[in-house]
């Protein structure tokens, strides 16, 4: 017994040596990948990404493409007996550069590939890449930056960069590994996962020398990079580098909207910068110098700078008020200069007695000074606080319908919704205090407590253009295959403001461009312009310059809303803008060019 115990003992023994020598038989010789593998040291798992998708203007015309780049892969187990004078002369770094560099790569891993340099150009990549057989542990890995065919846009078009420690935590998705590019701003932000594309992976194998011998298994386990979509942006590159002309040297914004479809047709802040300082090598010190820049380059003044509003306001009062029943177009009032001042001159003298339309082509503070208390004060409370209170909220619910006090939803990342004052907001700052009507008086001329961003105003003028309604504004129209823009961009948003009374709003700021305070520099030959001034206090320091208008009066084409910082009044530089930026759009010229140079030169006298 004990005998025959002892061959099978034996049995099992040479079972499992037949058993190992079979499967070291067939990694050796019946599976070459892994006689490969062996023979050549490693496989290594690399990352194909995605070509970034690309935007275009409304006429097919390129804005931004893709260049390509390299980073340059270490594995730190692998590098042996390199020239390291000669290697840190290739790729321009010097030799501490290159200790660090390599002590990083170390304490990530030994023997895993991780970053060394990153945005090699292809130029730089064409000398390299003839003496990497010299540099073994070294692998240079395919990438795209950024490409601009304009220098315009910079702001809305937004910039890319490696991803955050931040945003890697806060990535929900767990797509983004660390080394990714991802955006950080304007569209490339908003549209992120359109543009981004779906990475691919590729096994291949190298040998010690890190030259590429093939792929693991004839490419068997990759996966192929799918490329971002293209998407089709509403901007008129051409418009867009005319206004950006017209600012240069001034700070503000324009703001150019297609009101029957709320395509954004210019955007423009200023000061700006060239997109292209933000791509490549140099993307760290030039965004430094940029974010450092006292005038502040990076603010997209369009959706983040909150003015008042000044004379603009008049004609979104006038709307409310005659819905609201407490003036008619044909209300008639004193130009008292007693209740507050009045830009007075020779077709507009003290004590005249203006209606609607004549109010608003004459800017005449007194009159919208009564219209605003005929508004707040209805004598539908028992005191005249708590009458103060009732009329002022009801008229901050007219005021919201037409996309103030709240971001519109831009498809622009960083939009502030501006402040319109309602009656819980003057019981915080009177602190339980009792207020009226003539504590608040200077927000009927768009003065005091209210405050609005330029893409509001542009968007109001469109909604006058329109006489009553408004597409929220957008800078996509298309995305991939699709020609439409997202859903939210194709729904009219109406005021709750019957259209007649729009048509007396659209005669006065006619009147304003023929006649009125607009006449000088925002008529032009052959079109009707619609428009109104607005001088924007700006204490202690220059009053801004403001100007709204549409055209033509009927079928608008294009609405407009400048502001030019520290400019004085609206009647000339931001006029004087608007009138040369609508001209440009519907003629494609200007036979004003004599206009330019006034504009250009920045002396608003």
């Amino acid at each position: 017994m004990s005998e025959s115990r002892g061959y099978i003992i034996q049995a099992i023994f040479v079972l499992v040596a037949v058993l190992y020598a079979y499967r070291l038989f067939s990694l050796q010789v019946l599976d070459d990948s892994y006689k490969t593998a062996a023979d050549n040291n490693i496989i290594q798992e690399e990352i194909e990404y995605p070509f970034r998708g690309l935007i275009y203007d409304r006429n097919g015309g390129l804005l931004v493409a893709n260049k390509p780049m390299f980073d340059l892969l270490v594995i730190p187990s692998d590098v042996k007996n390199i020239d390291t004078a000669r290697f840190c002369s290739l790729i321009g770094i010097s030799r501490n550069d290159f200790i660090e560099k390599m002590a990083k790569a170390k304490a990530y891993s030994y023997v895993k590939a991780s970053l060394f340099e990153k945005q090699i150009s292809l130029e730089d990549y064409a000398r390299f890449q003839d003496h990497l057989d010299e540099f073994p542990g070294f692998v240079l890995q395919p990438r795209t930056t950024r490409s601009y065919a304009h220098p315009i846009a910079a702001n809305a078009l937004g910039y890319i960069s490696e991803i955050s420690r931040k945003e890697l935590d806060n990535d929900s998705t767990h797509y983004y590994h660390s080394g990714d590019y991802i955006g950080k701003s304007g569209l490339e932000l908003s549209y992120e996962t359109y543009l981004r594309g779906q990475r691919g992976k590729a096994f291949k194998i190298r040998n010690v020398r890190g030259v590429e011998k093939g792929k693991f298994k004839d490419g068997a386990y990759d996966t192929l990079a799918v490329p971002g979509l293209s998407i089709t942006s509403t901007i008129d590159s051409e418009l867009q580098a005319y206004g950006e002309k017209l600012m240069k040297g001034k700070s503000g914004s324009i703001v150019v909207i297609e009101p029957s479809t709320g395509e954004i047709l210019a955007i423009v802040s200023s000061p700006s910068y060239n997109p292209t300082l933000l791509t490549g090598k140099e993307f760290s010190h030039n965004f430094k110098r940029i974010s450092q820049d006292s005038l502040k380059p990076l603010f997209n003044r369009p959706l983040m700078a909150a003015y008042r509003p000044g004379s603009i306001f008049k004609i979104v009062q006038s709307l409310v008020a005659m819905q609201e029943g407490v003036i008619t177009p044909y209300t008639r009032f004193k130009c008292n200069t007693n209740l507050i001042g009045c830009h007075n001159h020779a077709g507009h003298p003290f004590g005249t007695s203006e209606k609607l339309v004549g109010a608003i082509k004459n800017s005449c503070n007194p009159y919208f000074y009564q219209v605003m208390r005929r508004m707040v004060v209805q004598n539908v409370g028992n005191s005249p606080y708590t009458d103060a209170k009732i009329g002022l909220d009801k008229w901050n619910g007219y005021i919201r319908k037409f996309g103030f006090g709240a971001p519109l939803g831009i498809d622009l990342p960083g939009e502030k919704g501006g402040m319109i004052p309602d009656s819980k907001y003057y019981d915080r700052a009177y602190k339980g205090r009792e207020w009226k009507y003539s504590n608040i008086y200077s927000i009927a001329i768009g003065e005091g407590e209210n405050l609005v961003v330029p893409i509001q105003m542009a968007n109001f003028t469109a909604t006058v253009a329109n006489r009553g309604y408004f597409y929220i504004p957008h800078l996509i129209k298309g995305i991939g295959d699709s020609d439409e823009p997202l859903p939210k961009y194709r729904v009219k948003h109406y005021t709750g403001v019957d259209s007649a009374y729009f048509e007396v709003a659209v005669e006065a700021m006619a009147e304003v461009v023929k006649s009125g305070t607009g006449q000088y520099r925002a008529k032009l030959p052959g079109i009707e312009v619609c428009g109104k001034t607005g001088t924007v206090q700006n204490d202690p320091n220059p009053d801004h310059s403001v100007f709204i208008a549409f055209a033509p009066r009927n079928n608008p084409q294009i609405a407009v809303s400048v502001y030019v910082e520290n400019a004085g009044q609206g009647a000339r530089a931001a006029a004087a803008i608007s009138g040369l930026l609508i001209e440009k759009y519907i003629k494609r010229d200007s036979a004003r060019l004599y206009m330019e140079p006034y504009v250009l030169k920045g002396d608003f006298e």
